[in-house]
């Protein structure tokens, strides 16, 4: 399994305030069960870095432009 940190910690990492994250991106953009957990069903959540830090990636690499070739195929732009 993965790092588990507090939403401090990843407020620290990823430089969002902890409100914003439990606020906004809690249900939005982190998913329960993947990208947290709440240990033994109580009100703590802990984060999982490895999926915070992956969907950072995939969301990142979703924005480069993809320019399609005639000839088939495409370039990232």
């Amino acid at each position: 399994m993965g790092q588990y940190i507090t939403t401090g910690e990843l407020s620290s990492r990823i430089k969002y305030d902890a409100r914003y994250i439990r606020n906004c991106l809690l249900d939005s953009v982190f998913i329960e069960g993947v990208h947290y957990i709440r240990p033994f069903g109580r009100r703590k959540i802990l984060f999982i870095w490895e999926a915070i830090e992956g969907e950072m990636h995939k969301a990142s690499n979703d924005e480069i432009p993809i320019i399609p070739l005639r000839a088939g195929g495409a370039i990232h732009g």
